[in-house]
């Protein structure tokens, strides 16, 4: 499935108001599925679809098709009112938030572990933690998205952070999580910094999401030098069985 070249492909917003569709044109194009103006990441990899601002019936339609039937999908934005044979399933606050402050010397931890660069022999491990932890989806390919950072304790994984969508530019961060026994060490901080050198080192801005609820970790993104940039909505639907 590609992208249809006779739509409009909404050049004009800026690649964090549409990071998923800007994403899957650039960085991660051999991820993308696409119908129509709707593209979405293969599922092994992430479980993202993006669509235009608003959603013409054809979008609809599309979405349909491209997710099949009783699938269940987030729509960023809000005001989204699906056709007949929908269900909306919940609606929730999120913000998104840029790193262009974001302070990436931290300070020495002494003897404290090392990040180091996760690979895909690492993934049972990751999915174990994100299970339990909870920080966003986790699919048993997102470690392919970019460069995903762990910390190990007497070779166990406590901590997680790494990079997800990519558009021009820019680079999130995401799944920033620890293992309830290791909060309070500093660790989500220490590799949220790490994970930011490597993004800005390719000349890029780092950048994330978080649930508007969560007002413990955008409290963190805060004092790393993280700023808001916009309060949105998430809908989730579900596709006519």
């Amino acid at each position: 499935m590609t992208a249809d070249s006779t739509v409009d492909l909404d050049t004009s917003l800026h690649p964090l108001d549409d990071p998923v569709r800007a994403s899957l044109r650039g960085a991660h194009s051999g991820f993308a599925q696409w119908v129509g103006r709707i593209g979405r990441y293969e599922p092994e990899v992430a479980r993202f679809v993006g669509h235009p601002p608003v959603l013409a019936d054809r979008d609809w339609a599309d979405l349909a098709t491209l997710i099949g039937p009783g699938a269940v999908t987030a729509l960023r934005g809000p005001g989204h009112v699906p056709p007949d044979g929908w269900t909306v399933l919940e609606q929730f606050g999120s913000v998104q938030m840029e790193g262009r402050g974001l302070r990436v010397a931290g300070p020495e931890v002494g003897d404290e572990p090392e990040p180091e660069v996760l690979t895909a022999a690492d993934v049972p491990e990751i999915l174990d933690l994100v299970a339990r932890t909870e920080p966003g989806p986790y699919a048993p390919r997102t470690i392919e998205m970019g460069t995903y950072l762990g910390l190990r304790v007497h070779g166990r994984l406590v901590a997680l952070a790494g990079e997800r969508m990519h558009p021009p530019g820019w680079t999130e961060i995401s799944a920033v999580c620890t293992d309830p026994e290791f909060r309070g060490r500093g660790y989500a901080s220490r590799l949220i910094r790490a994970v930011g050198a490597g993004i800005r080192s390719r000349g890029e801005v780092p950048f994330l999401h978080a649930v508007a609820h969560n007002t413990t970790a955008i409290s963190l993104y805060e004092t790393l030098g993280f700023t808001l940039r916009k309060r949105s909505m998430l809908t989730l639907v579900q596709t006519p069985a």
